[in-house]
C-alpha cells in the first residue's frame, strides 16, 4: 500500500498550518499575500477527479471552511481559489486573500520570486490560522 508523502517542492515553499480530515493545509512562504494551500493526504492523485467521490465532497467543503477563515481573518477583496498543477503535479488546491493594494492585483500571485516571511513574522501569521483552522471559536 502506498503512503501519503507531500512533494518535496510543497514543503520547501510552505510551512505547516495544520491536518484538516481530508488535506494537510500550509501556508505559502511569501509574506506578500495571505496564501494557504490544502493538499488532500491521499497517494498519487493528481487531479480532483482522481479522488473517491466523497473526498471530492470533503475537499469542496475544505475549500470553503478554509476559505470562510481567511475572509473572517484578512477581509480581502477577493479570495483566489485555484488548482493547476503545472509545476507540482501533485493534487494542491491555492486559495489567496487577495487585495487591491497587493503586489500582483489583479493579476496572478504566482509567477514572480516570492518574498519569504522573517522569522519574526511567521508565528504571528501561522497562530491565528492554526487557531481557527482547528476549530477556534
Amino acid at each position: 500500500m502506498t503512503t501519503f508523502a507531500l512533494d518535496p517542492k510543497l514543503e520547501a515553499d510552505t510551512l505547516e498550518i495544520t491536518t484538516l480530515p481530508l488535506c494537510v493545509a500550509r501556508l505559502m512562504n511569501d509574506r506578500r499575500f495571505p496564501w494557504v494551500i490544502l493538499v488532500p493526504a491521499r497517494p498519487k492523485v493528481s487531479e480532483i477527479i482522481d479522488l473517491e467521490a466523497a473526498d471530492r465532497a470533503r475537499l469542496i467543503e475544505e475549500v470553503a471552511f478554509v476559505s470562510s477563515v481567511m475572509r473572517d481573518l484578512f477581509r480581502p477583496t477577493k479570495l483566489n481559489v485555484g488548482a493547476l498543477g503545472n509545476v507540482v503535479a501533485q493534487l494542491h488546491l491555492h486559495v489567496v486573500a487577495r487585495f487591491t493594494s497587493d503586489d500582483a492585483w489583479p493579476g496572478p500571485v504566482w509567477g514572480t520570486a516570492p518574498e519569504p516571511y522573517r522569522p519574526d513574522e511567521v508565528e504571528r501569521k501561522l497562530a491565528p490560522l492554526r487557531y481557527f483552522l482547528d476549530g477556534g471559536a
